[in-house]
Order: C-alpha cells, then structure tokens, then sequence
C-alpha cells in the first residue's frame, strides 16, 4: 500500500502575507524558507503519493477573483515541479468556513475517495499543516500530522480540544529540514512499563520530540529534574511512577532509571546515522560536564559531591543512583562531573547537561547510513 502525503499550501509552501493571509498576486509568492529544497528530496528520495489539501475562501468571488489566484499558483506548482515534486492530485476547496461544506478543512470531503481505497495506507500517512484544522483533518482521516508551527496561527482551542489533538500530532516543528529528516528516518518513540513489587513505572519517549513532559513520580524535585531532560534536551517524555515511598524513596528514583534507561535502549536499537557521542554546561556558579556514549557498554565515573542529606524530598545519594541505573539500562557509557557552591544548581547542572549531552548524541544524519563504529556493530 501506498502512504500519502497531504500537503497544505498558505503557510506551509508559500508564506502568508501577514496583512490579508491572501496569496492573490505574483508579488505575494513567496516559499517558506527551506520547503523547496525539503519537497524536492522527499520527492527524490521517499515514494510519497502527493496530494495538496487547500481552503482558498471564496475563491471565484468578487472578494478572490479566480484571475488573481491561478498565477501564484501557477508559478508555486512550475517551481515545485522544476526541483522534482509534482502533485498527483491538487484539490483546492472555494467555499467559506460559515458555510460548513463537507469539502472545505477539516472535512474530508476533497479526500474522501482515498479513504476507503485499499491501495492507500492512512495509518501511515501524514498532513502538513501549519493549522489546527489540518491537525484535525489528519485525525478525521486516521492519519498523522505534522505540525509547521506559524506565528500567525490565532486559533486558540480549549485544553479539552487540544487534549483530543494533540496525540494525531507525530512532529510539531518550524523548520522544513526538520520534516525532511523525519520523513526519511522515521520517528525514535517507545512506550516502555516496568513492574516490580516494590514500583509500577511507564515510560513514554520521542526522541525527536519538542520538549514536552508530563512527570509524576511522587517526588516534586525529582519531577522537576526529569523535566530538564525533555526540554533541554528536546524529547518528548511521559513519565508516571507508583512506587513504594511509604518506606523511602530509593526504589521510586533507582527503578525510575532503570526504566528509562530501558526505554533508550529500545528506542536507539537502530543507531545507523548517529553521532553516538555527546557532552556540555555552566548553571550560575556550578560547572557540570557530562560526556555520554550510547556504544553499548554500561559504565559511570561520578566525580560530584553533595553536603545537603536532601534537596526538596530528594536525598542526595540518590543522584547516583539515578545515573548509575540509567547506565546499566541504556548501555551507555557516562561520565559526570561537577562543581559549585549550591546544591541545587549544581544537581540541576548535570542533569540540564546531561540532557544536552544526550540531545547531542542521538542527533541522526538522514544521508548516512554509516554506523559510528569500528567494530560493525553497537
């Protein structure tokens, strides 16, 4: 089966005026940065059936003449089709969002004779889009969305609709090489449990996420220190732990390690294209280096030392312990050190650059193949 990709045009392919959000003249056409040069190696390089997906409000009206409209089209699909990509089908919807036709974004009626076609694969299939109606056009269609994120996007839904969106969402993105890589390498996301009788613990990852993360532990600071992961080091990262804390925190901040440590060592299986190697970060008056390598082998040297028993309702022990379990799961190699005059500075440090080191070393190449050892394997 086929996968398709739905590609949106104002402000995805040609940027929006700002003042009217009308491309309605050669003067206005002008490509969002890097979309060319992306939609020419998609075409070279993936087998995508191609189909733009577009709401021109009342286009053939005194308010859009169709005269004013067809040459930015016009010079926008000749200019694609000079670098290699051609639509195989172009479908523009003319109707006015009050009027709720079945054709217009999100319905799927432009669309609709590729929804039932067994030669078509939705599941695996994404749209580009720069609204929220091509987000929900996605999920109407059982596909996926890739999200350009646009400054002049001034829909705001409420968290219940965002909340039934978000998960469509595979990639949210401002940057068109971005789209390309994931297009080529695909999308490094795991959900990984692990139980025991002393902790329950799940674990969602994307590697190639935007920061976002969702923590509960039951310990605030160890929350507050995962989420420096995910931000700095731009994964996405779900995280819920029910463990064992009427007796102490050991087991909830050891197993929450391991247990994430176990979800990279899933989601690196394939490291063809990576750099493997990672490292970085000052915080204030603490230093903290990390040096990271995900070549298979479990090891950790802990040059950092902590005065404090606790930070918030974390004892200070525990930090190695944390990194130690993570080691062993992920079968990286890790080495930190650290130092600096106040304790929370310098553990948050480490993990900022922790995070930042890891960022680093899964960052992946989408034109190598080459797998970063000389042994021929990790």
């Amino acid at each position: 089966m086929k996968r398709i990709l739905f590609v949106d045009r104002d402000g995805v392919i040609l940027q929006e005026p700002p003042t009217d959000f009308q491309v309605d003249s050669i003067e206005k056409t002008v490509f969002v940065p890097g979309c060319v040069t992306a939609l020419s190696k998609i075409a070279a390089e993936l087998d995508y059936y191609k189909v733009m997906v577009t709401n021109q409000d009342g286009l053939g009206t005194e308010s859009f003449p169709e005269e004013t409209f067809h040459p930015s089209q016009n010079l926008m699909l000749r200019t694609l089709g000079g670098e290699g990509f051609i639509f195989d089908e172009v479908h523009v919807d003319r109707t006015f969002a009050s009027e709720g036709k079945p054709t217009r974004k999100p319905f799927t009626g432009m669309v609709s004779h590729l929804m039932n076609n067994p030669d078509y694969d939705l599941a695996n299939s994404y749209v580009i889009g720069d609204r929220w109606s091509d987000i929900q056009l996605a999920k109407n269609l059982g596909a996926k969305a890739i999200y350009l994120t646009s400054p002049l996007q001034t829909l705001k839904l409420t968290p219940e609709q965002e909340e039934t969106l978000r998960p469509t969402i595979a990639l949210e993105t401002n940057d068109w090489n971005e789209i390309y890589t994931f297009l080529k390498l695909g999308i490094r996301r795991v959900v990984h449990e692990r139980n025991t009788n002393e902790t329950k613990i799940k674990v969602e990852l994307n590697l190639d996420g935007s920061g976002k993360a969702s923590i509960n532990t039951g310990l605030g600071f160890f929350d507050h220190m995962l989420d420096q992961i995910a931000r700095h080091g731009k994964m996405d990262l779900v995280i819920e732990t029910k463990g064992d804390l009427h007796i102490d925190e050991h087991h909830t901040i050891e197993d929450t390690g391991l247990a994430l440590g176990e979800a990279f060592g899933k989601a690196l299986a394939d490291k063809r294209g990576m750099e493997r190697y990672g490292f970085a970060l000052p915080m204030d008056e603490a230093e903290a280096k990390v040096l990271i390598d995900f070549g298979g082998r479990n090891w950790l040297v802990w040059d950092a030392e902590f005065k404090r028993e606790k930070i918030g309702e974390m004892p200070t022990e525990m930090f190695f312990h944390f990194f130690k379990s993570f080691s062993d799961a992920a079968k990286c190699n890790l080495n930190i050190y650290c130092k600096g005059d106040n304790e929370h500075h310098k553990i948050e440090a480490i993990f900022k650059a922790f995070a930042k080191a890891i960022k680093m070393a899964v960052k992946r190449d989408p034109l190598s193949n080459y797998l970063p050892s000389t042994k021929g394997v990790l």
